[in-house]
């Protein structure tokens, strides 16, 4: 009853995306991420909203200053602001339920040497089977591709996992690590056992969008997500 009622809760606040995941798989690269009080709850609530198609979609045009505003407006802080609406209102549920719970922001860096948060959204929801870990480190859905933005709310409620992690389905596609301006991705299938590092040089990402920054006013980029095939297919459905 209190898992349906997290889901009601999400799907009825906008959430396209609601799964439930076990962190026991991924404890040591949680506690390395964000510590013992992070990696000290044994379930995440993965909650993801899908990013409007038509915006997504201009991001070859971002160098005009309309496309890049509304993409930042409506596919990154409004969708943000959404998700932490979700979670926060899931926390106070389980809490009054008699369940800690510790939501975590849809965008924080908390770790500015490595440019990392408290804990990796994409990863919950890879363990909630809402998708695979593809070559550009974002979290592809077979429903939107990797245009999804997510958040996560750590709880140590007895919730039922939703699923298992997803098989990539990347094959041979290199079209995410071609399309990056700086080559950030090196190509490398996602592996829980190895870091970050070895598929993502997030730092020449960072200087590359603070370069766009100083350049235009605005850091924007998201060459990877709108490149994806799976993203794209998704927004070939729908309607003019």
């Amino acid at each position: 009853m209190l898992q349906g009622g997290l889901s009601e809760l999400a799907t009825s606040h906008g959430a396209d995306f609601f799964g439930v995941a076990d962190l026991a798989p991924a404890r040591q690269a949680i506690l390395e991420q964000g510590g013992p009080v992070v990696a000290g709850f044994a379930r995440a609530v993965s909650v993801g909203i899908i990013l409007p198609h038509a915006i997504v979609d201009q991001l070859p045009q971002r160098a005009e200053r309309a496309v890049a505003m509304n993409y930042r407006h409506h596919a990154y802080e409004l969708v943000n602001q959404r998700l932490d609406q979700v979670v926060s209102r899931m926390s106070s549920l389980l809490q009054r339920a008699g369940h800690r719970s510790l939501p975590i922001p849809a965008s924080q860096t908390v770790d500015t040497e490595r440019l990392r948060g408290a804990f990796s959204h994409k990863l919950a929801a890879h363990l909630a089977g809402l998708g695979w870990i593809g070559k550009s480190c974002l979290l592809v859905t077979l429903q939107a591709g990797p245009r999804v933005r997510w958040a996560s709310l750590l709880t140590a409620a007895p919730l039922q996992p939703t699923g298992r992690p997803m098989d990539p389905a990347c094959e041979d596609c290199q079209e995410c690590v071609d399309a990056c301006p700086v080559s950030a991705f090196s190509g490398r299938l996602f592996r829980l056992d190895e870091p970050r590092e070895l598929r993502y040089d997030v730092h020449k990402c960072k200087a590359y969008l603070n370069e766009v920054e100083r350049a235009s006013g605005l850091a924007t980029c998201g060459m990877c997500l709108y490149t994806c095939p799976h993203g794209r297919k998704a927004s070939s459905r729908l309607t003019a």
